[in-house]
């Protein structure tokens, strides 16, 4: 028997941990009653923030950002345990936050922003969330202090990068 080139060996193995680090992407394998400690180990390290659910247990925030598209929470009931989970960067759930919401609440619901910058003219700042939909547009909402206030989509500027390419803004 041959023995096998390096290079082939060092390639299946970089292949084998590339796969392995996609399978923590998602919640997919996490399952109701799993605990916390678990849901790390599938998910690959802590979450990214714990919110408080209320009437008691914790939401574990997963997110996949500043470039990613995808926002998991995990709930846990109040004695630690799974009980469900979504990916929370969706139209729905931004159409849902109201202006005057404590900015904890739209944190629990939607996770941490991608982009934060200054509000410019006006007082606070605008945090913005990619997300996956069928055209290259983000969410921005502007938050003064501890509240929310106008929101609206746009044009992601990521795309208008690649309009030499044939796709993008302009």
């Amino acid at each position: 028997m041959k023995p096998v080139p390096r290079c082939l060996l060092a390639g299946a193995v970089l292949a084998a941990a590339l796969l392995s680090g996609c399978a923590t992407y998602s919640p997919a394998k996490v399952t109701p009653g799993m605990d916390a400690a678990q849901v790390q180990q599938l998910m690959g390290g802590p979450p990214n923030a714990r919110h408080a659910n209320p009437g008691g247990g914790t939401r574990l925030e997963y997110a996949r950002g500043p470039m990613g598209f995808h926002t998991y929470m995990i709930d846990l009931d109040p004695g630690g345990r799974v009980t469900g989970w979504q990916q929370v960067l969706t139209e729905n759930n931004f159409n849902a936050i109201t202006p005057g919401m404590p900015v904890q609440e739209m944190l629990r619901r939607i996770g941490r922003p991608a982009y934060v910058r200054g509000g410019g003219w006006q007082p606070g700042q605008v945090w913005s969330y990619r997300y996956e939909g069928p055209f290259c547009l983000w969410w921005q909402i502007s938050v003064v202090g501890d509240r929310t206030a106008d929101a609206a989509y746009g044009p992601d500027p990521r795309c208008e990068r690649n309009e030499r390419f044939g796709f993008g803004f302009r």
